[in-house]
């Protein structure tokens, strides 16, 4: 592999490493603000702050050019995906409904979320087989 790229991963892979532990530690404090509730609030709070975060930065960066390629690498792919992946997920399928590429953002939308549900019941699934 390249320097460039090695250097890259190395970018991503801190910023990952921040991001997955402000996940934990957040998604902790929320769950405990609801001692009572089965409905995962810490997972929801992490999701929308990744997905307000995600917009904010892909703004500044597209709209005025406010974050070099290495301080995008670190603190959206990096941070925000280690935070969650639900913000990328969120941004792309924004990204083609701006592009009038609205099926596309639907199905993208439906398959995430379907797709997801049922990888997630069927590793639940074998898990309990074996």
């Amino acid at each position: 592999m390249e320097r460039v790229f090695l250097g890259q991963i190395l970018i991503v892979g801190i910023g990952g490493f921040i991001g997955s532990g402000l996940r934990f530690a957040l998604t902790g404090w929320v769950q405990r603000i609801f001692p009572y509730s089965q409905f995962p609030y810490g997972t929801l709070a992490v999701n929308t702050i990744g997905c307000l975060l995600i917009g904010y930065l892909a703004g500044i960066t597209l709209l005025r050019q406010a974050l070099d390629p290495a301080a995008r690498l670190f603190l959206v792919v990096g941070i925000l995906g280690g935070f969650t992946t639900f913000s990328a997920f969120a941004f792309e399928s924004l990204t083609l409904a701006q592009e009038s590429q609205y099926l596309k953002a639907a199905l993208n939308s439906v398959l995430q979320v379907v797709i997801g549900i049922a990888a997630a019941w069927l590793g639940f699934s074998i898990a309990r087989l074996s």
